[in-house]
């Protein structure tokens, strides 16, 4: 069986774009874009008008009768700009959503594989992230109308994933148990997708994409290769060096000086257990050289992923001048990574770029107002009446002590969900001011500029395949 060498991550929201992943799989690698908010980003693509008709054009080969009309029915806004009004809000995902919301899932997320596979062989993957349960099955679901050929899961032990894959191949309905704060002993919750129900008949068979799980330990990749209910195809090793959200530290939590975790020996995975289980896997997290390449290689490895290197290229999502920006601060030597321990709303260490004052001072984010009105990282919590609610240390500290939140929890808590809008683009407008964006970026974004070709300003998903290939 062939595997690709060079996975190229998938990073939200909507960094690793159709586009982006389109561009990695031409050139015969693994592309593979962000399902994360998905149904978010394609609504407010049409909301900007769909410039290019992209949108539409993936949503007329939408299989499902009426669902592609009622999409656009009630998002398409074709004399409306992304400027000068604020977006319409979509519903928040709940453990039993609407038949909107659902059907503008499933579809959001066959349309960004379906332009990334668009009139060529290559293969494409989707990356979801196992703390986000509540959009997973109609997500893997969409993904899976559109022939995706990977799906890469972490973020947390993804061990039902393989199992509703093998549900969704078969046509068949799938369930997957939602983790609940506060859930009683023997209390389960679960959140259900039935194919049929979107179909209105029988559904049909679909191929079965692989199923790679994105590990930090040879300890987690046993236990998804022994005790997860269905078939792991391989494993991605990350470090705490990548971007996004790092796996905490094994052990109590410490800081370091400059407000950091600390990571010890505990930390480093183990290859040659990892390489014991028969399994392929790619190493990740500041892998993007030719030598580092090489030595993944030399330890069994069958590649690497690569995420920080494509995050800043022409074909990501992220807007032109926040690239422009990170490519100069890498050449002035005034780029940095903090591994935020507070910020994300799912608990676990989360990098922030810091290369000028709107994206780094504590004091800027602090001003905004909190509000959570996209709700991808709420909580799920059992009420006293035996029901579930909602609440995010991110939003409104009132509000998140009043659904029975520590307020301690809320101190530093950013939201994710509209910072991460903003760089791509498609940021919230409040009282007539833009969202600002949050950038997150591995430890490599520092030496940026060594992907940048001579008398360039900027370079592409091609330029960093040719660098890794030496």
């Amino acid at each position: 069986m062939q595997f690709p060498t060079i996975i190229q991550g998938g990073m939200g929201v909507a960094v690793s774009n159709w586009r982006l992943a389109r561009a990695v799989s031409l050139l015969g690698e693994l592309g593979v874009v962000s399902g994360t908010m998905l149904a978010v980003i394609l609504a407010r693509r049409l909301q900007a008008g769909d410039p290019g008709g992209d949108m539409r054009r993936a949503l007329a080969h939408f299989p499902i009768p009426g669902v592609a009309e009622r999409v656009l029915a009630d998002h398409y806004l074709p004399e409306r700009t992304k400027t000068a009004l604020p977006f319409m809000l979509t519903p928040m995902t709940s453990l039993q959503p609407g038949p909107a919301l659902t059907e503008l899932t499933v579809a959001a997320n066959f349309v960004e594989v379906f332009l990334a596979k668009e009139a060529h062989p290559g293969v494409v993957g989707i990356n979801l992230m196992e703390k986000i349960q509540l959009a997973t099955l109609p997500s893997l679901y969409g993904a899976m109308l559109a022939n995706v050929d990977y799906v890469l899961m972490g973020a947390g032990i993804p061990r039902s994933i393989p199992g509703v894959l093998d549900h969704f191949a078969a046509g068949a309905a799938a369930e997957l148990r939602i983790d609940v704060t506060g859930a009683q002993t023997g209390e389960e919750f679960y959140t259900k997708f039935a194919p049929a129900a979107l179909w209105h008949h029988a559904a049909p068979s679909l191929p079965r994409p692989k199923f790679l799980a994105i590990v930090s330990s040879a300890t987690l990749a046993l236990t998804l290769a022994k005790k997860s209910n269905g078939r792991v195809d391989g494993f991605v090793v990350e470090g705490e060096v990548a971007g996004g959200h790092n796996a905490p530290p094994r052990g109590p939590l410490q800081l370091s000086p400059a407000g950091e975790p600390v990571y010890g020996p505990r930390d480093v995975p183990d290859f040659a257990k990892i390489r014991e289980l028969g399994l392929p896997f790619w190493l990740a997290g500041s892998y993007a050289r030719p030598e580092k390449l090489a030595a993944a290689l030399s330890v069994g490895a069958t590649g690497i992923q690569v995420g920080t290197a494509f995050a800043f290229c022409e074909e990501s999502g992220i807007l032109p001048e926040l690239k422009l920006e990170a490519i100069r601060a890498s050449r002035a030597g005034r780029s940095r990574v903090f591994t935020d321990p507070a910020a994300s709303p799912t608990g676990f260490p989360f990098k922030v770029l810091q290369m000028r004052a709107t994206l780094s001072e504590p004091e800027v984010y602090a001003a905004r107002t909190r509000v959570c009105d996209l709700g991808g990282l709420r909580e799920v919590y059992r009420k006293e009446d035996g029901s579930v609610g909602y609440r995010c240390p991110a939003e409104p500290v009132e509000a998140y002590v009043r659904k029975g939140g520590n307020a301690a929890d809320t101190t530093g808590r950013k939201c994710l969900c509209n910072g991460l809008a903003a760089t791509v683009g498609f940021g919230q407008r409040r009282d007539g001011a833009p969202e600002q964006p949050l950038v997150t970026a591995g430890d490599e974004v520092v030496d940026l500029a060594r992907l940048v070709p001579a008398g360039a300003e900027s370079y592409r998903a091609e330029d960093v395949i040719r660098y890794l290939r030496g």
